[in-house]
């Protein structure tokens, strides 16, 4: 996936990379135990998921993978695709918020 990203995942990605939120480094297709992530920010131990249509079929496979994910001490954060190429400001204000409160917890 890497490779072929979907159009909301190379718009939330080009927000993200090079620190531009906020000065946190993230990580595109980062490997967390037997699964991977969308992105991930180590420093507020945050895995950004954006979710397609294929997800609404998977839902009980995606919570698991949350359960673990937070056993792990992760926060996840779920979006739509459309709701990323739509509103990326407000995604990625909730993105910032959990960010700042994550990295301001002792």
């Amino acid at each position: 996936m890497r490779g072929q990203p979907t159009a909301a995942e190379f718009k939330l990605w080009e927000a993200i990379r090079n620190r531009k939120l906020n000065g946190f480094r993230f990580r595109r297709q980062h490997a967390v135990g037997r699964f991977i992530v969308d992105f991930y920010c180590a420093d507020a131990k945050l895995a950004v998921e954006v979710d397609g249509q294929i997800h609404e079929k998977r839902r009980e496979e995606d919570d698991a993978r949350d359960v673990f994910l937070q056993s792990r001490g992760l926060r996840v954060m779920r979006f739509a695709n459309q709701q990323v190429e739509i509103e990326l400001d407000s995604v990625l204000g909730e993105v910032a918020e959990a960010l700042n409160l994550r990295t301001e917890s002792p």
